[in-house]
């Protein structure tokens, strides 16, 4: 049972055994997941072997699909084994997966057979998703209620920021030399570290041990669905939230484009894109306690899916008027006309992004009873997975198919957002609205 607590911060949690090790463990396996796969997405786009040729626009759009497709795919079974079994076990036969895993990878990576290694980011993604519904059932049997949201802020932020930190060290490791033996070295160290964090975890019991396993992937990802639907504030939390890992994936798939395409900049300036939607979405989840005062409130929700329209329209409205002048330095590219105010565009869109969705995970970890919390969160990463290949589709279409602009893509995202958040907060939740708890 969570432990009811008067502390003031959510940083307290960072000192505690019932928080530390789970944020270790979800932090490192999020940081050598993007090792993982940045470092072999940059070793297919530079390497000058020609003995597997292969068209990195397909490998890499390839290598994003094996990896969500898991969560799709594994999702209702995860569910399952995290409300029949203790879930600190489950953590650490995940983690030791994930040892297993890097280290049959290590002679691929060594010898760069590129194909080989997808699979292995697939098997990466699968460990991921049977990790998944796991940690986040966990924080409601290990924080009291007034804790959630700060919990959720702080594992949120943790992500982010590994995620931009894996990124940043893939690009480090490929420079030096004999890179495929550093990057193989280090992603069995991490997988490592990741396992020794989450022997720390404290046990806890299982809460529904009769549970019958049923391996049926088309019912149980049905049943999944329908047992969501039985509450109405979850059914549609789980949507906002599944729209929101929509819009952020449509986002970042974009800035690429945006680089290239409209600012004319060099390869570099993804990262930095990517770096301050990342900084923008840790600093919107860590807000969430202090502006919700350490309670599940949703009220600020409404005000952060208007922050993601007018973040997105005002993105639109920059593009067009961006000249997209060749410029040399970073200093330089900084300072061109519209850059300053587009960078500004994306930390509000990351920044808004994770203020929308703490609130969300905590109102569903607390609504959701006990004995099937863990599949209601495998539910949640299930529609997760469905929205990011349909704003996938819808960016193809929009842009491919249709032939429409790039900045109006991001006009289209705030429109979708605008008419979206009308449905949710007004017609289906309009306990958002009000100044109660949801």
């Amino acid at each position: 049972m969570p432990i009811k607590t008067q502390q003031k911060s959510q940083f307290i949690l960072l000192k505690q055994r019932r928080f530390l090790p789970l944020f270790l463990t979800q932090f490192l396996g999020a940081f050598n997941d993007n090792v993982y796969k940045n470092t072999l997405l940059l070793m297919v786009a530079f390497s000058a072997s020609v003995q597997e040729p292969i068209d990195s626009r397909l490998f890499i759009n390839l290598a994003a699909g094996l990896f969500i497709a898991p969560f799709f795919l594994f999702s209702f079974l995860a569910g399952q084994l995290a409300d029949k079994y203790d879930k600190s076990q489950i953590i650490r036969y995940t983690k030791l997966a994930e040892i297993f895993i890097m280290v049959l990878a290590v002679p691929f990576i060594v010898m760069e057979h590129y194909w080989v290694l997808l699979f292995f980011l697939f098997m990466m993604g699968t460990q991921s998703a049977f990790f998944g519904p796991v940690k986040y059932a966990a924080l409601p049997e290990q924080l009291a209620k007034d804790e959630l949201v700060g919990g959720n802020a702080l594992v949120e932020a943790g992500t982010f920021i590994a995620i931009l930190g894996g990124m940043f060290m893939a690009g480090w490791l490929i420079m030096l030399g004999s890179a495929s033996l550093w990057i193989a070295v280090w992603v069995v160290l991490l997988s490592v570290f990741g396992w020794l964090a989450s022997c720390c975890i404290p046990k806890s019991r299982a809460v529904l041990p009769q549970l019958s396993l049923s391996w049926h992937f088309f019912p149980e990802t049905i049943r999944l669905i329908k047992l969501i639907r039985q509450d109405r504030l979850i059914f549609y939390a789980t949507v906002a939230i599944s729209w929101f890992w929509a819009l952020g994936a449509a986002c970042l798939t974009q800035f690429p484009v945006v680089v290239s395409d409209v600012l004319n900049g060099p390869p570099y300036a993804v990262s930095l894109m990517l770096a301050l939607f990342i900084l923008g979405v840790g600093g919107g989840a860590l807000c969430c306690e202090w502006l919700t005062c350490r309670e599940t409130l949703t009220r600020w929700v409404p005000v952060a899916a208007v922050g993601l329209t007018v973040a997105c329209i005002d993105t639109f409205y920059n593009l067009q008027n961006i000249t997209g002048e060749k410029t040399v330095g970073l200093i330089s590219f900084i300072q061109e006309v519209g850059h300053v105010r587009l960078f500004i565009d994306v930390v509000s869109v990351g920044f808004w992004g994770g203020l929308f969705a703490v609130p969300l995970y905590a109102l569903i970890q607390q609504r959701t009873p006990e004995n099937c919390r863990s599949r209601g969160i495998a539910a949640l990463n299930v529609m997760n997975a469905l929205f990011m290949v349909l704003s996938a589709l819808l960016g193809m279409l929009w842009m491919g198919v249709f032939a429409f602009s790039l900045a109006s893509f991001f006009l289209l995202l705030g429109g979708l957002n605008m008419v979206l958040g009308i449905f949710l907060f007004y017609v289906k939740m309009p306990e958002f609205l009000q100044k109660k708890k949801a």
